[in-house]
């Protein structure tokens, strides 16, 4: 079995797009037919130069190769041009690619992926989400507390037990920086009114992105331990894991980290550091599959949990919830509220998601298959980036916290 044919979907997903401005899939095509799909995440730039990347990629080191080599395909296009170290760019389009051959090799062998991974460990994986805005609500929803209370309650209702959200929302390429009383202040108000009115049968993931210095998130850190978060997510930028590691020996509430990070060597800093307590890798970006299952391999030693990130489209889901589903040291999978919307229409069968649980399907390779016509009608002609950070040096808070 060979692949003939490598194509890249680009798709924008409508108003309120969350998951990003745009998913890029790929989808190899063999010489018997059958096609296998995959999701390339975190790229930075825009999507007609992802595709040239692919293109070229795919002429030199995927064409012709058979989807069961996935270790010589990875180390060929990790090493292209003698560059052979964790690159941004190059790994999320591996990414993209092996997870596409797990799911050929799922489908030549009449086999889910997870069982491809070691088998089923569980029968579901418990999720959360992000506190979203409702269509009424808009972005204050992120900065009022009444408003996130409001969702919260609606998203406990509906059977989540853990919630995210990120209390300092601005992210700036002028970070990291140290948060000011004032704004300790604010967190120490928001968490604890989240706490307040969820009780303790919901976790809460204070979700931060890389935005204080380790002396600032550790002050961070202890406004918020007395309300018991399950975690505190990448409270320093993710180049020093040493820088971490302060943090991480500074406070009681477990450091979670990983989501713009790429390969197993890049992780293995974490861990050697004792830089967090759990691992976020995304599949569409970390290396794929097999990369993630190593690093998950790698952390269980060390007793570090796995809780897969996901701000994408449902082709990294799905693989997400395969690998969970095969690997003991899982913690908890990011969910996209419960995977409907754009994330199902964009499918011929959607992701199952019920009563807090996603489940991977049992139809062999991934389970999943891109609804064309709806893939058709969104293409992507705008010219943000998937994500985009502001220039603003420092933060802005609202300073009323009740308002509604």
């Amino acid at each position: 079995m060979k692949i003939v044919d490598v194509e890249t979907i680009v798709v924008a997903p409508p108003p309120p797009a969350f998951g990003g401005s745009y998913w890029i899939f790929v989808r190899l095509t063999t010489d018997s037919g059958i096609t296998g799909l995959g999701e390339i995440y975190g790229v930075p730039f825009l999507p007609d130069v992802v595709k040239l990347m692919v293109d070229e990629i795919a002429e030199k080191s995927v064409i012709g190769s058979s989807p069961f080599d996935i270790e010589k395909m990875w180390r060929e296009i990790y090493s292209r041009n003698f560059t052979q170290r964790p690159d941004g760019s190059v790994v999320p389009i591996i990414s993209g690619i092996e997870t596409a051959c797990w799911d050929i090799m799922g489908k030549e062998t009449g086999q889910p992926v997870y069982n491809l991974l070691g088998g089923k460990l569980r029968d579901g994986c418990r999720s959360y989400t992000y506190i979203y805005p409702n269509e009424k609500q808009g972005s204050e929803v992120y900065s009022s507390l009444d408003l996130s209370i409001e969702r919260a309650l609606v998203y406990k209702e509906m059977g989540f037990s853990a919630l995210k959200f990120d209390p300092l929302v601005n992210y700036s390429a002028f970070d990291p920086h140290s948060p000011t009383a004032e704004t300790l202040d604010y967190i120490h108000k928001f968490v604890g009114g989240l706490r307040g009115a969820l009780g303790p049968s919901v976790d809460l993931l204070i979700g931060t992105h890389g935005q204080m210095t380790p002396a600032g998130a550790i002050r961070f850190a202890k406004v918020v331990e007395e309300f018991d978060p399950l975690w505190l997510e990448e409270p320093t930028p993710p180049e020093m894991p040493e820088q971490m590691a302060q943090v991480a020996r500074g406070t009681s509430v477990p450091v979670a980290t990983g989501e713009r990070l790429v390969t197993k060597y890049e992780f293995a800093r974490v861990l050697e550091n004792r830089a967090a307590a759990v691992l976020q890798f995304a599949i569409g970006r970390v290396g794929g599959i097999l990369e993630a299952k190593k690093i998950a391999a790698m952390a269980e030693p060390y007793y570090v949990d796995i809780a897969p990130h996901l701000y994408a489209g449902p082709i990294e889901a799905a693989a997400n919830v395969h690998l969970a589903t095969a690997t003991p040291n899982f913690l908890i999978q990011e969910s996209i509220e419960t995977m409907g919307n754009f994330h199902s229409a964009i499918l011929k069968k959607p992701l199952k998601w019920e009563n807090g649980y996603l489940y991977p399907s049992d139809e062999p390779g991934l389970g999943v298959e891109l609804n064309d016509e709806v893939v058709k009608a969104h293409p992507y002609t705008g010219k943000d980036l998937h994500l985009s950070m502001t220039n603003i040096e420092g933060w802005h808070y609202r300073k009323v916290i009740n308002k509604k």
